[in-house]
């Protein structure tokens, strides 16, 4: 059975091989990955496909601000597993994601993409015109789409990273713990 569900903490290996199977080391020489870099995705917009316990697809959404106090959300990147692309799974997680959004109270989304495929799901470069991002991009592929009427109206100005932090382990507490034998699986080299 497939489903559209959250991501867990169990999912991120499987996410993180997935979406090494679809782009390869070179995604994380991407231009959005700079707004994603050492940030949170956004509540409740984490999500995967699974097939039978099998992540077969991924979407996240990043809080951005498109330009000055412009808030708005960054999409990507959204990967199907390359043996079941062409099943309309990619749609299917696209349209639940852009619902989920909605239904949060967010009102805007930007994306780098393909813009034909893109273009069924209402992004355009319309409201990208005076935006840009922090790195090169092709801007026939920088998109947007509003979901609240007139919500990136004469944004200008840089995309920016606005999520919460990741939360990075102690480094200290964990070389102290592991000195103590207090972590499982971690020996101390002496």
């Amino acid at each position: 059975m497939i489903t559209i569900r959250e991501e867990t903490f169990r999912d991120v290996e499987a996410r993180e091989a997935l979406l090494d199977a679809c782009f390869g080391p070179a995604r994380f020489q991407k231009t959005c990955e700079r707004l994603r870099e050492g940030r949170m995705p956004a509540d409740g917009l984490s999500l995967v496909i699974d097939r039978d316990g099998e992540i077969i697809g991924t979407v996240r959404l990043w809080h951005v601000s498109a330009g000055p106090n412009r808030p708005a959300l960054m999409l990507g990147p959204i990967a199907i597993d390359p043996a079941v692309q062409s099943l309309g799974l990619g749609g299917k997680l696209m349209r639940e994601a852009l619902k989920r959004t909605d239904a949060l109270g967010h009102k805007a989304v930007l994306l780098v993409g393909d813009a034909p495929y893109y273009q069924r799901f209402g992004f355009s470069t319309t409201k990208t015109g005076s935006l840009w991002l922090p790195g090169p991009y092709e801007r026939n592929r920088f998109l947007a789409l509003e979901l609240e009427a007139g919500a990136l109206d004469n944004a200008r100005g840089l995309v920016s990273a606005t999520g919460s932090f990741e939360q990075k382990p102690d480094l200290g507490a964990l070389v102290a713990a592991a000195a103590q034998g207090a972590l499982a699986g971690l020996r101390t080299a002496l």
